[in-house]
Parts: structure tokens; C-alpha cells; sequence
């Protein structure tokens, strides 16, 4: 039970690191042409390119899903459910709460919630592909929690 959760914990804390990864060398390398629209936005939809990352995360965290069901890997429960807890956190930050796509915690400002908001203020300031910082999402420098 235990390694269980140790192995949730884990897994949500390495997706951060994951997040980080993706965002830096892979958005912003060679998939920037689905990035680019997240950063300068050139068309009306409400949707954008960029969303289509959300896919590759959900498909490895139902494969693990399916690897524990078929008892194939034991701890595929945790790990899947590591990736989607994260996941989940990441949209309810980043889109919800950054981006405003959903008009929810609009009044948030508490120190985390600044902080965050300053960061991703920070990484949105660069609309090319090069040129940017801080590429983390839940786990910002400190630099941005200080007046």
C-alpha cells in the first residue's frame, strides 16, 4: 500500500520535470509549430494547437492504466494515476487559472498564486520559439514569489 503511494507522489512530482522537458526542448524545439498559437494567438477558435499536447500525457497514462488491469505492472495504477492527477493540476493552473479559458479563481492572490501567475507572465513576455524561461509550471523559482 505504501509503495503505492510513494510511486503517486513520485510520478506527480517527476511530471513537473517531465512538464519542463516537453515544454523546453520539445514545444519549444521542433513541435514549436503546435506551440507557436499558445504564445501568439492567430486565429479565433477557442481551442488551440498547443491542446494536442494533453494527448500524449492521457495515452501513456492510460497505457499504464491498461499495464496494471492486465497485470502486467503492478504499480501501472499509481504511475497512471501520477500522470493524471498532474495533469489535472496542470490544466486547473495553467488553463484555468492562468489563462482564464474557464472564468474560475479570478481572485486568487496568494503569495503561490502571484508567483505562478508572475513566472508565466515571464515565459509569455518571449512570443518566438527562443529566448525563453521558466518553462515549469507548479514549481517556480523563487525569484518569482518575492515583491
Amino acid at each position: 500500500m505504501w509503495i503505492h503511494i510513494l510511486v503517486f507522489i513520485l510520478t506527480f512530482c517527476i511530471m513537473e520535470f517531465m512538464a519542463w522537458f516537453t515544454h523546453k526542448y520539445v514545444m519549444h524545439g521542433f513541435l514549436w509549430s503546435l506551440h507557436a498559437d499558445h504564445h501568439k494567438k492567430d486565429h479565433d477558435s477557442w481551442f488551440e494547437r498547443n491542446d494536442a499536447f494533453f494527448i500524449f500525457y492521457a495515452v501513456v497514462s492510460i497505457g499504464c492504466f491498461l499495464l496494471w488491469q492486465n497485470g502486467i505492472l503492478e504499480i501501472g495504477l499509481s504511475i497512471g494515476l501520477g500522470i493524471f492527477a498532474y495533469g489535472l493540476a496542470y490544466f486547473i493552473v495553467h488553463d484555468v487559472f492562468i489563462h482564464q479559458r474557464f472564468k474560475l479563481f479570478r481572485n486568487a492572490n496568494n503569495i503561490y498564486a502571484k508567483g505562478v501567475r508572475r513566472a508565466h507572465k515571464m515565459h509569455h513576455k518571449h512570443i518566438g520559439k527562443g529566448d525563453g524561461e521558466c518553462f515549469g509550471m507548479l514549481f517556480v523559482p523563487l525569484k518569482y514569489f518575492k515583491k
